[in-house]
């Protein structure tokens, strides 16, 4: 179905505001990047791997992430997302994914994705609002 190739990288960055906050996202009660926050952002830094490289009408969706937040980031840092693709099975995709504030290593993940028909996909979820 597709023609993706381990390896392709892509990358997502942010500075953490009080809106990225655990104690914002309800995930905490510090004024940190919450855990919430930083798996937005891997998963971001997934997506823009793939930008340009899926057939058209084709769309990936996140569906599973094994992710750990290794240390806190105050308000004002900047955080930086890494993702690789390492697998690719059928239309099951692998990532493996590494964050960065400006200090230190910050989080890492495994990401999967599926690559899905964005027309029928978005058909079914309308079909539950019905």
């Amino acid at each position: 179905m597709t023609t993706l190739e381990p390896g392709l990288i892509g990358e997502a960055e942010r500075e953490v505001t009080e809106e990225l906050t655990a104690a914002r996202w309800g995930s905490g009660l510090v004024p940190v990047l919450g855990t919430p926050a930083l798996v937005a952002l891997m998963e971001q830094a997934a997506v823009t791997a793939l930008e340009g490289h899926l057939p058209a009408g084709k769309t990936s969706v996140g569906v599973q992430i094994n992710a750990h937040h290794l240390a806190a980031t105050p308000v004002g840092m900047r955080v930086r997302a890494r993702a690789q693709l390492v697998k690719v099975d059928g239309r099951r995709l692998t990532f493996h994914i590494e964050a960065w504030d400006e200090i230190e290593k910050v989080g890492e993940a495994t990401h999967e994705r599926v690559i899905v028909d964005q027309e029928r996909f978005l058909r079914r979820v309308e079909e539950k609002q019905e």
